[in-house]
């Protein structure tokens, strides 16, 4: 009995099996050519220029190797952007997260006119950071600034806003938070909309109020948006330049007041730059700023997780059985 060999796959045929196998890497291929061209390759070429000597007229200079780095970690000005950075995101970061969490709350609720309730959340947003930037900085004006205006009116006497640094760490907050919180919001709103309302019914009739049901059923169930909330404003938060560059141009120049009381670090980097002209050491900054950006980020991850204090149903078992005792107690 002889054995005949197998049939020699024909040209068709292995162009077929190439275009299978092959066809998926060719799709998500633009993604990740865009990604290395506008990501990666700006990542490594600030590394690069921050181990040299480089003058933003003059250009390339000679290999410094740390030495950017130790100036920076040196300079007393870096440490005062830094702390100046965490204060102005822990005054935003944890209001506006709180705040967007309770008007998604609220708007889940099932106000009349939704559709309206959602646009006016996004409207602050859409407003562009020039123009919010002008419109804080008159409010908190300290000569006649509608701020100081109220506090008059209840006794209290006319604030530095612009000149005490907590105070001026305050405003640039509320500017952040005014643009951020409805965006915020209708992200976390969009989340709670995807969970399943026989939740909410069984819990209900099992005698839960409307916080326990909050704090047991939807902080749970939304907990990745939530992570990816967290860890979004911890970006934005940390990388804040808009605002504190605009806030008080006419008398501190833009770069971050008087004496840099409000000055981030992105302004810090700002001003390196393109005042000083020493693009080495504003590389530096960046990688720096970078490194304690995925530094709180991580920690930020690490606790967001934690956030909830129970695990919500997720397989199709446990709805079912959740449902099914609902449809008990209610007979």
């Amino acid at each position: 009995m002889s054995l005949t060999a197998p049939a020699k796959p024909t040209w068709r045929h292995r162009l077929s099996r190439f275009d299978q196998n092959a066809s998926p890497y060719f799709y998500i291929s633009p993604f990740f050519l865009l990604f290395g061209v506008v990501g990666l390759f700006p990542l490594f070429y600030t590394v690069y220029v921050a181990v040299h000597d480089w003058d933003l007229l003059k250009g390339e200079g000679d290999f410094v190797g740390m030495g950017n780095f130790v100036k920076i970690l040196g300079d007393g000005m870096f440490w005062n952007s830094i702390g100046n950075t965490l204060s102005i995101f822990l005054l935003s970061a944890i209001p506006q997260l709180t705040v967007a969490l309770v008007v998604a709350y609220l708007l889940d609720r099932g106000l009349r006119a939704p559709t309206f309730w959602r646009m006016s959340v996004l409207i602050p947003f859409v407003i562009t950071p020039v123009a919010v930037a002008i419109i804080f900085s008159s409010i908190f004006n300290e000569a006649d600034g509608l701020a100081n205006n109220l506090l008059n009116l209840i006794g209290i006497a006319d604030q530095e806003w612009k000149h005490n640094t907590f105070l001026s760490h305050v405003a640039i907050s509320v500017m952040v938070n005014f643009r951020w919180t409805g965006y915020n919001a209708l992200i976390l709103l969009a989340a709670m909309q995807a969970v399943p309302r026989d939740l909410y019914e069984s819990a209900a009739i099992d005698g839960a109020g409307p916080m326990r049901r909050f704090f047991s059923i939807t902080i749970p169930t939304i907990r990745p948006t939530l992570i990816f909330v967290i860890i979004t404003a911890t970006i934005g938060g940390l990388q804040v330049f808009a605002e504190p560059r605009l806030f008080d141009v006419s008398t501190a120049g833009g770069i971050g007041g008087s004496d840099r009381q409000f000055q981030t670090t992105v302004l810090f980097l700002w001003e390196l730059a393109f005042f000083r002209r020493n693009l080495g050491e504003a590389s530096a900054v960046a990688i720096l700023l970078f490194i304690l950006i995925v530094g709180i980020g991580l920690i930020n991850f690490l606790v967001s997780r934690r956030i909830a204090t129970g695990d919500a149903p997720k397989s199709r078992a446990e709805r079912r059985r959740a449902r099914r005792a609902a449809k008990e107690l209610s007979r």
